[in-house]
């Protein structure tokens, strides 16, 4: 058997970005042949991240990029947060982000492009770090928003790095106005967004079902009152302001001076905001309870 030396365990390591003994394991397993233990360790990345793929992944990070007129967000998903401090998953979530500004936002278009530097794809390279961090991962979604005159700004909170972060925000912003104060507009609206949670850009956006759903407890509530029909209806119109106040970005409170309406500070800026999308990491995707320490009881058992 070829001796197994720590120089060649290192290249290996720094030419697949496997573990340590991974790639010594290889190594013996191929009796020293570096290019035999490529293909071995790809196979094994393979069969790996293929065991990983039914843990729930709700961790991770949400990614923004940028150009002229046009900008893009990505949610990739981790099972632990430990995992969005690690370099290498920064690294493909600010790439993958980047990628949405040319490919676009279907997230299977997306996995099916070429991984910046390389010849595979984004999936072959996400596949390739699930096995070399150990933890299953997706590119949950992602969005892109291109204006004919103006920009597109985005918004982190939470940043761990520049544009990632647990909350993004795109608000896409139509105007001739110098472009400057219209990005710096752009991420007041972002930081507003990420705040107050708006559900529609504007009335006519609202989703039907979920007003009808609204009106009907309002007038149930209004008719509880006792008064007269014409006075419920209008009880019921003033909570429907009310409502659209609530949920309508442009007819919400500006967070940033606790008075204006966001449609007044728009106009006044002689823009026209044309779309926004939040992203809050892991909304929507429930997540499995554990016993924390049968889990480590039963990693130690197959050690």
């Amino acid at each position: 058997m070829a001796e197994i030396t720590a120089a060649m365990v290192r290249d290996l390591r720094e030419k697949t970005g496997a573990g340590m003994m991974d790639c010594k394991k290889a190594l013996v397993e191929n009796n020293g042949d570096a290019e035999a233990a490529v293909d071995w360790l790809r196979k094994k990345g393979l069969a790996a991240a293929a065991k990983k793929s039914g843990r729930v992944a709700a961790e991770g990070l949400i990614g923004t990029a940028t150009g002229p007129q046009v900008g893009g967000m990505v949610e990739v998903n981790a099972e632990t947060d430990f995992v969005a401090r690690n370099e290498l998953f920064q690294n493909f979530v600010a790439e993958v982000a980047g990628l949405v500004l040319s490919v676009g936002d279907d997230v299977q278009n997306l996995l099916a492009a070429t991984y910046p530097g390389t010849t595979h794809s984004v999936q072959d390279e996400l596949t390739r770090l699930i096995a070399t961090i150990g933890e299953n991962m997706t590119v949950r979604r992602a969005k892109r928003f291109q204006v004919s005159s103006g920009t597109v700004a985005t918004y982190v909170h939470s940043a761990v790095k520049p544009g990632l972060g647990k909350i993004g925000v795109l608000v896409a912003l139509e105007a001739p106005s110098e472009l400057e104060a219209l990005e710096t507009l752009g991420r007041q609206i972002g930081m507003h967004v990420a705040a107050a949670r708006p559900e529609a850009l504007d009335i006519s956006a609202v989703d039907p079902s979920a007003l009808e759903r609204e009106k009907a407890v309002l007038t149930e509530q209004a008719a509880g009152s006792g008064k007269p029909a014409a006075i419920i209806e209008k009880m019921v119109e003033g909570r429907v302001r009310k409502y659209y106040e609530e949920v309508v970005l442009l007819e919400q409170v500006w967070v940033h001076d606790g008075e204006s309406r966001v449609k007044a500070v728009v106009q006044k800026a002689g823009a026209k905001l044309t779309g926004f999308t939040r992203f809050q990491l892991g909304e929507g995707i429930e997540k499995q309870s554990s016993d924390f320490a049968a889990e480590v009881a039963a990693a130690a058992g197959t050690v």
